[in-house]
C-alpha cells in the first residue's frame, strides 16, 4: 500500500509563490513517476507536471516557465515550486504516483490565488 501526504497549499496573491510538497510512504521502489494534477471547480482534473526517478520532467503548457517540479528520491518526496501565480491557477492540487502501472493519489491541497 502506498500513501501520499501533501502540504504547502494556501492563499496567495496573484504574482506570488507557493511550494507544494508530497511525501510518499509504503512499498515503493525506483521506477516510479511522481507528479501533480489539479482540479478547478467545474473542470476536469488535469496534469500540471510530472517527473521520473531519473529527473525527466514535463509540464502543462499553461505552467511552463512558472512552475518547477523536483524530487528527492531518497525521501520519496516530490515538490512543486509555483511562481508568478495567476488566478487561473486556483484549484485543488493532487499528488500522484504511478508505480507498476497503478495510480496512487493524495487527498489534495487547496491553492487559491486572489487577483
Amino acid at each position: 500500500q502506498v500513501q501520499l501526504v501533501e502540504s504547502g497549499g494556501g492563499l496567495v496573491q496573484a504574482g506570488g509563490s507557493l511550494r507544494l510538497s508530497c511525501a510518499a510512504s509504503g512499498s515503493i521502489f525506483s521506477g516510479n513517476v511522481m507528479g501533480w494534477y489539479r482540479q478547478a471547480p467545474g473542470k476536469q482534473r488535469e496534469l500540471v507536471a510530472r517527473i521520473t526517478t531519473g529527473g525527466a520532467a514535463n509540464y502543462a503548457d499553461s505552467v511552463k516557465g512558472r512552475f518547477t517540479i523536483s524530487r528527492d528520491n531518497a525521501r520519496y518526496t516530490v515538490f512543486l515550486q509555483m511562481n508568478s501565480l495567476k488566478s487561473e491557477d486556483t484549484a485543488v492540487y493532487f499528488c500522484n504516483l504511478v508505480y507498476r502501472r497503478i495510480d496512487y493519489w493524495g487527498q489534495g491541497t487547496q491553492v487559491t490565488v486572489s487577483s
